[in-house]
């Protein structure tokens, strides 16, 4: 069951991906996690981490609370 919060952090991550011009496979290998993973946390499929989204936030240089703005 997907929850709202994942996908709207989920969107979030995407779009900041999209905007800085990165591939699932690039953010993944900038934040040391697998292309797969970023895809089921952009659609929702997934709850993430804070460690995770920890360096997902760095690896796309925002503050952690713009993928959280909810």
């Amino acid at each position: 069951m997907k929850s709202h919060i994942n996908e709207e952090v989920g969107l979030n991550i995407r779009r900041t991906r999209e905007e800085h011009g990165l591939s699932q496979e690039e953010l993944g290998a900038l934040a040391g996690i697998h292309r797969v993973y970023v895809g089921q946390i952009e659609r929702g499929e997934k709850n993430i981490g804070l460690r995770n989204l920890e360096k997902i936030a760095k690896a796309l240089y925002v503050n952690i609370k713009v993928l959280l703005d909810i």
